[in-house]
């Protein structure tokens, strides 16, 4: 079955979503989610710039066309990550201010939220193989304890998958802690 290959891909997935959380260092992933209109089009700042960290508070983007500068400026700003840009005409700067007491939790609440979509993704992929078994089951070609066993194989599967997640999320809530 393909369920191993699709639960892989959906921990990958949260913990890709896991790294656009700030942990009060600069880090070019938190960028990652955010995407620039450029010429009519929704394209991935990635695409339009390098992007730096000079130092542990400072994120420098620099992009390709420095006619795009003030259309990266705005897209970060109309984001959620709530950072300010500092354009001084052929870069940007963000500084990562150190984060507060609050923040933080905010941020491990938004973490927690995160890996919680996780799971339900990992939920909806064990009960599609689930019903794909019981379907077998009810064709005739697999018999009640074959199914049986497929059914215990997938939860065993997806058990696994969950306390991967469950790893994820205490690293980085360990990591947004962390002072």
């Amino acid at each position: 079955m393909d369920l191993e290959a699709s639960m892989r891909k959906s921990v990958d997935a949260t913990q890709r979503t896991f790294n656009t959380i700030r942990t009060g260092r600069a880090n070019p992933s938190l960028l990652d989610r955010i995407s620039v209109e450029y010429y009519g089009a929704e394209t991935g700042l990635k695409s339009l710039a390098t992007i730096s960290t000079p130092d542990s508070q400072t994120i420098q983007i620099q992009p390709f066309d420095a006619g795009s500068l003030g259309l990266i400026e705005k897209a970060i700003s109309m984001s959620d990550l709530g950072l300010t840009c500092n354009n001084d005409g052929k870069v940007i700067r963000i500084n990562i201010p150190p984060l507060t007491e609050d923040r933080r939790k905010d941020l491990c609440k938004l973490a927690a939220k995160y890996a919680e979509e996780g799971k339900v993704a990992l939920r909806n992929i064990r009960r599609d193989g689930i019903d794909r078994i019981k379907k077998q089951e009810k064709d005739g070609e697999v018999s009640e304890d074959q199914s049986r066993d497929e059914q215990e194989k997938v939860q065993k599967l997806i058990d696994r998958f969950i306390a991967e997640l469950e790893k994820h999320l205490a690293e980085k809530e360990a990591d947004i802690l962390k002072v």
